[in-house]
């Protein structure tokens, strides 16, 4: 018999509350029958107590995961790979297992490792900030995303829209995508953003500091994301990130050139295409949220 609502009878167990885990917990509570997490940072169990983020949370997995019909995993990505390992021995059933990564390769290998009684669901939202942690959690970050869900061909039809349920509920866009197109997409709108403002900041000497304004702060922001925690994607999409700096690198030589050469018609037609082309893209996206 088919559950008519898969998302409202689950019992979801979150492995790592931070910013993207306390979210969805937000945006989820009163939406299924219990929310539980794992998180090893006593601070951030002590808030989520304290917040009513969660109703049960633990610092090791193996207490709570067995009570989970989902297991969403929200930890790094490395991380991820670790309890999807992990996961055999930590839960005797068959639970719907979804992760939120940043790239979806090595994450969809790990799970064609598990027992076929695990139903997979990797997803990935399109969201987020350069700050992490549970303390700066919002219930509305995932409002006007896009929520990106990989189907594996065992992924069955209940965790299908239960994916679906989950972005309706959180107020997000679902797009079904292969683990190849997803990787080699974000690596142009989330990684390589992320490359070319740490380089933008360690090329800007602290005598400009006084001088940052606006436009600085806008194209830099990414460069304050966490290290640890945006090195584990970074290392886990060589080849498309690799792929994408070498068409950054071409570009940003013919810009190059065109500012040596002199020939102010010929830049400001370029430029003039550029803008014209990030008009389109952002038509094509959407509304999104604000930056």
């Amino acid at each position: 018999m088919t559950d008519p609502d898969p998302l409202g009878s689950r019992t979801i167990v979150i492995a790592g509350l931070g910013l993207m885990g306390g979210s969805l917990a937000l945006a989820l509570r009163g939406r299924c029958r219990r929310i539980l997490a794992v998180d090893p940072d006593p601070g951030t169990r002590r808030l989520a107590l304290a917040n009513g983020v969660v109703d049960e949370i633990e610092a090791e997995p193996a207490g709570l995961l067995p009570k989970a019909d989902l297991i969403v995993l929200a930890a790094p990505v490395r991380a991820c790979l670790d309890l999807l390992d992990r996961l055999p021995d930590l839960h005797p059933a068959s639970p719907v297992v979804m992760d939120l990564a940043s790239t979806k390769g090595e994450i969809t290998a790990g799970y064609r490792r598990l027992p076929e009684r695990f139903d997979p669901l990797p997803a990935h939202p399109m969201c987020g900030k350069e700050n992490g942690g549970l303390e700066h959690a919002e219930a509305g970050l995932f409002e006007g995303a896009v929520f990106v869900f990989t189907r594996l061909p065992r992924t069955s039809p209940t965790a299908r829209r239960l994916g679906e349920q989950i972005a309706a509920a959180v107020g997000a866009t679902p797009l079904w995508l292969s683990p190849e197109d997803h990787d080699a997409r974000v690596a142009r709108t989330s990684h390589v953003p992320y490359l070319l403002a740490a380089a933008l900041t360690a090329a800007t000497p602290a005598a400009a500091a006084p001088l940052i304004g606006p436009g600085f702060r806008s194209a830099a922001r990414l460069a304050g994301s966490d290290p640890a925690m945006i090195g584990g994607v970074l290392f886990t999409n060589r080849e498309e990130i690799g792929s994408a700096l070498a068409d950054l690198r071409a570009e940003l030589e013919a810009l190059a050139a065109l500012v040596a050469g002199g020939d102010e018609t010929a830049l400001l037609a370029a430029l003039a295409a550029v803008s014209r082309k990030y008009g389109s893209l952002l038509e094509a996206a959407g509304p999104g949220r604000p930056a």
